[in-house]
């Protein structure tokens, strides 16, 4: 486990305020449960209304909360004047979304000045026991200069 040293001193109060203005993670019923230089947890209880044809979450909102968690992991290394921007990602999806809880855990591989590579773990919660659904690995770009709003 790489230990990050964050440039921002207040990037906790910055990260969350910035989940906080994510209309889709308040859609969905996403939470923000951890957050620590270079790692970033996210909490999606299960609801009818996320699932797919055989009930299962969706592979769209798997995607979406390790997306955001592998991002605010990296946000939490970048300057106070700026924003993050995922550039790309890749997901291989495991297992079904099977379960009362998903969690994605997202964590920096590498910061650099303007480039950051990040990944998450998304896991199915069912009956106490973690089931790895999904891993994802994503670019991200520090937008210098443009605070996030």
């Amino acid at each position: 486990m790489i230990k990050f040293s964050p440039r921002d001193p207040n990037f906790s109060e910055r990260v969350r305020g910035s989940f906080q203005r994510q209309r889709v993670m308040a859609w969905i019923g996403a939470e923000l449960t951890r957050l620590a230089p270079g790692r970033c947890e996210i909490r999606l209880p299960h609801k009818p209304e996320l699932t797919q044809q055989h009930g299962y979450i969706h592979g769209g909102i798997i995607g979406t909360i390790g997306d955001t968690a592998a991002g605010y992991a990296a946000y939490t290394l970048m300057p106070p004047a700026s924003s993050v921007l995922t550039i790309e990602y890749k997901m291989n999806l495991l297992a079904p979304g099977d379960g009362e809880l998903l969690i994605a855990r997202g964590e920096v591989v590498r910061a650099g000045r303007t480039l950051v590579v990040a990944r998450a773990d998304v896991f199915a919660v069912k009956d106490g026991k973690e089931t790895l659904c999904a891993a994802l690995l994503q670019t991200l770009m520090t937008m210098h200069g443009k605070a996030d709003q």
